[in-house]
């Protein structure tokens, strides 16, 4: 009964393609195109989503990559018996690698002996995990912060701008600021810019001269230089290292010290007074004898 149903259906469905009536007899040549097209609408049928073969070669969709934690290697902790993964690379207190190891042993190992496990990288296949006492892990974590403070801070840039023609009382309290951001470890932008009606100066040599009215030393990241063709000039100041305050130390030293030669020369040239009023008296006294 299937058999009779499937030709019932080919057969008409080779009339609807051809479009000839019940009745009518078609020549050969289009007698073949007929079959070559009904042998095609088979072939979509056998591919239709009712056939089993295409559930059975259907292709499982690949398992998504796990994102890295980059987190995982800057923090040192205690992974307790949550451990992830099925196998893992273990290293024992000693710094011994045991080998690839199940993690129902590990944990075995962890409750036998009392220790702690760390994850160590988990970058790796099978990831590095390290058995550690608890005051391997408190010395651990002391030397990361260790580090961390080692590594220089993110250094802030603030910005000040001022005319030549600033008011002295203007200009120290913008110099006051410099020095409150020097302390907090910033770096200063100093812009010194020329207006219309502003005379005629070297900008550089201005700035430079304005740096140096702070009470504090400061050291340069850009020394002054004129920018913008000449209508502004820009330096970069920040805090002193302390090789460039012992230098500062020694210049001012050399500078006191010939000072202080050209005052004691000066005092030695001079004969005190009390005793040329003493030559002068014995003098006198000597002629008054006669």
């Amino acid at each position: 009964m299937s058999a009779g149903c499937m030709r019932w259906v080919l057969s008409h469905a080779v009339r609807a393609v051809c479009g000839v009536s019940p009745g009518y007899r078609m020549p050969a040549s289009r007698f073949l195109n007929c079959t070559e097209r009904s042998s095609i609408i088979a072939a979509s049928w056998s591919r239709s989503p009712f056939s089993t073969a295409e559930v059975d070669t259907e292709q499982t969709p690949a398992p998504k990559k796990r994102k890295q934690d980059s987190r995982a290697d800057a923090t040192i902790s205690n992974v307790g018996h949550s451990i992830p993964h099925q196998h893992i690379q273990l290293i024992s207190e000693t710094g011994e690698d045991l080998g690839t190891i199940h993690r129902v042993r590990v944990i075995r190992m962890m409750d036998e002996q009392g220790l702690k496990l760390v994850l160590l990288n988990a970058h790796k296949d099978p990831p590095v995990y390290q058995l550690m006492t608890g005051k391997q892990i408190y010395q651990e974590q002391l030397k990361l912060r260790e580090k961390q403070k080692a590594k220089p801070a993110t250094v802030q840039v603030k910005e000040l701008t001022f005319s030549p023609g600033i008011s002295p009382h203007d200009l120290t309290t913008k110099l006051k600021q410099v020095e409150s951001w020097l302390e907090k470890k910033h770096h200063v932008r100093i812009t010194l810019r020329s207006g219309r009606n502003d005379p005629a100066v070297n900008l550089d040599t201005t700035l430079q001269q304005m740096v140096q009215q702070m009470e504090v030393t400061v050291g340069f990241v850009s020394p002054p230089k004129v920018i913008r063709d000449g209508r502004a000039a820009m330096c970069i100041v920040r805090q002193p290292s302390a090789k460039e305050i012992s230098q500062k130390g020694k210049k001012n030293t050399a500078a006191t010290r010939p000072a202080a030669s050209r005052s004691k020369s000066t005092g030695s040239s001079t004969p005190p007074v009390g005793t040329t009023d003493t030559a002068e008296e014995s003098k006198q006294q000597r002629s008054d004898g006669n």
